[in-house]
C-alpha cells in the first residue's frame, strides 16, 4: 500500500543512490544534514525552568537543501532585504535559455557562476546606453523547474530609477523590454559559450562540429522573455524568498508513494492546473541531486548601485532620493518563529514557567539506517 514519506525518509532509505563516490561531496555532504537535523547528531541546546523540568532541542542542520530550515531564513532574508533597499520602482526580469542548452549546463557546472554577471551585464549595458544611466541589479540563480528538471535561469531585479553618468541627478522610467533584453541576453550567452569551446572549459556529448552548429543556429532563435514592473520591491522579494533559502520541492507537494518510486504535486504551466509528477526513486534523488548547489556559491548577488565598490555611489543615489537607510532589523529567533507559526511558546514548562538556558549537548554519532 503507498504510503507518505518525508525527504528525509526518502533520503535515509535510499543511501545507495547517493552516498557513493559517483555523487559530488557538496551533496553528500548536504543529504546527510538533512537527515541529521533536529536529531541529537548535530548536538542540542537544554533549557529548564525553576520547578525542574527540562527541554531539549536538538540544533537544525542550515542546509539550502532542508524543507525544515528555509521558513525562519526566507522570513529573515526577506525583512533584511526590505531594509537595505531603497524604495523605488522597479522591474524584475526573467533570463532564460533553450532546453538545448540545460545539458550543457548540467556537465558544466563550473559555467554557472557565470551567468549571474553575464546577465546583470546585459541589463546594466541597456540603462548606459539606452539612458546614461548606471542601475542597481540583484540577481538571484535558480537551477530547477516545478517537475525537478536541471532549468538554469536567472530572477532579476532592476531599479526603473537610476543614477546618472555625471552623478548629480537621477534618471527615471529607465525601461527594459523584454524582447530587446532577451535578444541580447541570447547574444551574450552564446558568445560566452563559444568561448568557453575554445578555451576548452566546455564538454559535450555532442562533436564539436555539432556544437558549433546548435550555438549558430540559435542565433536568430526565439527565447522565452519574461518582464513585469513593480511599484516597489517588496512584490519580488515575497515571490523570490520562497525558493531562496528553501529545496526546490516543499514537503507538502509529497504523495503517497510506493517504495521505488516518488509521486508529488507539479504545477503544469501549460495547461494550467495541478499535476502528478512520477519518479522512479533513483530518478527523483539524481533529479534532487543537481539543484544542491556547488561550496561558496553566493545565492543571491548584487550588481550596479548595489555592489560592494559602488559604495560612494549608493550614498549619493540614497541622497537623491530622499531617503534614509534603515536600521537592519532584529534577528528572529527560532522562539518566534515557533511562536508565529504554531501559536506556542517553546520556552515555556508544562506549568506556564519560563525556561532558561541550560546547557549544550555535544553532537552524538548515530547509526546510518
Amino acid at each position: 500500500m503507498p504510503t507518505k514519506r518525508s525527504m528525509k525518509q526518502i533520503l535515509a532509505d535510499n543511501r545507495i543512490h547517493w552516498n557513493n563516490a559517483q555523487t559530488r561531496s557538496v551533496v553528500r555532504v548536504n543529504f546527510q544534514k538533512m537527515i541529521d537535523c533536529r536529531t541529537l547528531a548535530l548536538g542540542a541546546e537544554v533549557y529548564a525552568s525553576d520547578s525542574g523540568e527540562r527541554k531539549f532541542f536538538p540544533h537544525t542542520c542550515k542546509s539550502r537543501a532542508c524543507s525544515s530550515c528555509g521558513q525562519r531564513a526566507s522570513i529573515c532574508w526577506q525583512r533584511e532585504r526590505a531594509a537595505a533597499l531603497p524604495d523605488t520602482p522597479c522591474a524584475g526580469v526573467g533570463l532564460t535559455m533553450h532546453s538545448d542548452f540545460w545539458p550543457i549546463f548540467q556537465r558544466n557546472r563550473h559555467l554557472l557562476a557565470d551567468l549571474d554577471a553575464l546577465g546583470a551585464k546585459v541589463l546594466q549595458d541597456w540603462a548606459e546606453d539606452k539612458y546614461g544611466a548606471e542601475v542597481a541589479v540583484l540577481v538571484v540563480r535558480h537551477t530547477f523547474g516545478g517537475d525537478l528538471k536541471f532549468h538554469p535561469h536567472l530572477h532579476i531585479l532592476v531599479w526603473t530609477v537610476g543614477l546618472h553618468k555625471t552623478g548629480r541627478r537621477l534618471v527615471s522610467d529607465v525601461c527594459f523590454p523584454k524582447d530587446a533584453i532577451m535578444r541580447i541576453w541570447r547574444h551574450r550567452l552564446l558568445d560566452y559559450l563559444t568561448m568557453a569551446f575554445e578555451a576548452g572549459l566546455l564538454s559535450s556529448d555532442l562533436s564539436p562540429k555539432e556544437l558549433l552548429e546548435l550555438f549558430q543556429a540559435h542565433r536568430d532563435r526565439w527565447w522565452m522573455p519574461h518582464r513585469k514592473y513593480f511599484k516597489s520591491k517588496d512584490a519580488f522579494l515575497r515571490y523570490i524568498s520562497r525558493y531562496l533559502r528553501r529545496p526546490p520541492l516543499a514537503e507538502y507537494r509529497l504523495l503517497p508513494s510506493e517504495d521505488q518510486e516518488v509521486r508529488f504535486l507539479t504545477k503544469d504551466k501549460k495547461l494550467g492546473q495541478t499535476v502528478t509528477t512520477v519518479y522512479t526513486t533513483s530518478e527523483f534523488i539524481a533529479r534532487l541531486s543537481d539543484q544542491v548547489p556547488d561550496r561558496y556559491r553566493h545565492a543571491v548577488r548584487y550588481f550596479g548601485l548595489l555592489a560592494p565598490r559602488s559604495f560612494g555611489k549608493n550614498a549619493v543615489f540614497w541622497a537623491l532620493l530622499d531617503q534614509k537607510r534603515r536600521p537592519r532589523p532584529k534577528r528572529i529567533t527560532c522562539a518566534d518563529s515557533i511562536r508565529a507559526t504554531f501559536g506556542r511558546d517553546p520556552l515555556r514548562d508544562s506549568n506556564g514557567e519560563s525556561m532558561y538556558w541550560n546547557g549544550r549537548i555535544s553532537p552524538v554519532k548515530l547509526e546510518a539506517t
